[in-house]
């Protein structure tokens, strides 16, 4: 029997859904959060592949087990090992006279690539952040024995024509897309009970399109556990209304906005004037890197000045003297531990012979900087979440493979869905270091994924 659930139709026997990226439970509930849903496709696939001769016998439209075999055709999927032929068994009902196949947990529905393949090229795009090009080379590689296999395994024979893969990258790209829908399609309730912290980042990347068109993607970051929101592609991030889309979805994914207490940003004028008029008890944090990057200007005119007149290698040593004490002092403002100790250490940098400028810049932005030293915004990070662009542009970060904004928009809500679930690294690097090593966002935030997957929140 069909039933309705998550905005779309089930076969209530077989616990799949009847398109690519839903899942279905034998009580009827909607799963809530993404891992539920997770945690809901991974037992569909388990319940399909221990499906009995006789429970396949039982119509899934009217329930009737007055059945008969109804003979039955052949399919010839890709696997990891390679291209097999795999028959499906046809069963007619005698009571509503429909006919219906047996269905397998390892195949795709049309497909002619089976589950794992389509799962091991999103995740090779995904993780490995190849290009789609190098990610269908690969995976035809493997399920061919062709291409780079045989620099591999250089003593293998070549395969015949025939049974060469063709995998193209225009496939991979369709299903990373699917994936992508899927991702838009569970946003509302996304992140519904998982734990935040009130204490949010916000930035922005901005994405040239095919034509030259540009759009900018904004992400919303938990400043404690890493969570990641879901993203928004917006024109551009002046003006209150994209950053009131921003937080409309957060707020659909399972953010409450009532608990929010602060954001850091890298001072862009349209969220300044979106939390004081609409989130008024949300404090504004400016990140401290973006503050360092708007006094150089000044810092540099101030060196130059105090080594006017001089030349060479005195004007030299004069500027790099004078640089280091205006930063030292700068960062004796901004590093202080307290508001009370900022105001000391600005008074200090005013009184300098050349700090006058500095002390005016940063005067304008002081009380903004030090929010995150405040008890009611503890946990707030002091720099904006650039970082966790790190990843994403490894892969179409600029969209030159997009040729949409709901395309990029899609790409996005997939890389957050997979940063999400992925742990971190849990060696430290030469010259970088995990806050949580080894423990994804979700499980910082306390609701740890286990064996679920991204791809399984997907429904891959």
């Amino acid at each position: 029997m069909l039933v309705k659930l998550w905005g779309r139709e089930y076969l209530e026997d077989e616990g799949l859904c009847c398109h690519s990226g839903g899942v279905s439970t034998r009580d009827g509930a909607e799963p809530v959060n993404i891992i539920e849903r997770g945690r809901a496709f991974l037992q569909s696939l388990h319940q399909l592949a221990s499906r009995s001769a006789w429970e396949w016998r039982r119509c899934p439209y009217c329930g009737e087990t007055v059945t008969a075999r109804w003979g039955g055709y052949v399919r010839r999927p890709w696997f990891f090992e390679g291209r097999r032929l795999v028959r499906v068994q046809r069963h007619r009902c005698s009571r509503c006279r429909r006919t219906y196949s047996e269905r397998s947990a390892l195949l795709v529905r049309g497909g002619w690539y089976a589950r794992e393949v389509r799962r091991l090229a999103i995740d090779h795009w995904q993780h490995v952040g190849s290009s789609l090009r190098r990610t269908a080379e690969f995976v035809r590689s493997w399920l061919g024995r062709q291409e780079r296999w045989q620099r591999w395994r250089p003593l293998d024979p070549s395969p015949p024509e025939v049974l060469q893969c063709h995998l193209s990258p225009s496939t991979v790209h369709r299903w990373l897309d699917a994936a992508g829908q899927s991702a838009r399609r569970g946003v509302v309730g996304q992140l519904d009970r998982v734990p935040t912290s009130g204490q949010c980042g916000t930035d922005g990347l901005w994405a040239r399109l095919r034509g030259g068109t540009k759009r900018v993607v904004l992400a919303l970051v938990d400043s404690v556990s890493g969570l990641l929101f879901p993203p928004v592609v917006v024109q551009a991030e002046e003006g209150q209304q994209p950053w009131a889309h921003r937080f409309e979805r957060a707020k659909a994914a399972g953010l409450d906005l009532d608990e929010l207490r602060g954001v850091t940003s890298d001072g862009t004028r349209g969220l300044g004037w979106y939390l004081t008029s609409v989130l008024e008890w949300v404090n504004h944090q400016r990140c401290v890197w973006h503050l360092w990057r708007q006094v150089g200007g000044e810092l540099a005119r101030a060196a130059a000045a105090a080594a006017g007149g001089l030349v060479d290698d005195a004007a030299h040593a004069t500027q790099d003297l004078v640089r280091q004490e205006l930063m030292a002092l700068v960062r004796g403002v901004l590093d202080a531990p307290s508001e009370a100790a900022a105001q000391v250490a600005w008074a200090e940098l005013a009184r300098h012979r050349w700090g006058q400028g500095l002390a005016k810049v940063l005067g304008e932005h002081l009380e903004a900087a030090l929010v995150h030293r405040k008890a009611y915004n503890r946990g707030l990070l002091r720099v904006a979440p650039e970082w966790c662009w790190r990843d994403f542009r490894l892969r179409l970060s600029r969209g030159r493979n997009h040729g949409s904004a709901a395309r990029l928009e899609r790409a996005a809500l997939l890389w957050a869905l997979y940063r999400n679930f992925e742990p971190a690294q849990e060696r430290y690097e030469r010259k970088r270091r995990y806050r949580y090593p080894g423990r994804s966002p979700l499980a910082v935030a306390g609701i740890p994924p286990g064996a679920i997957s991204y791809l399984d929140a997907l429904g891959v």
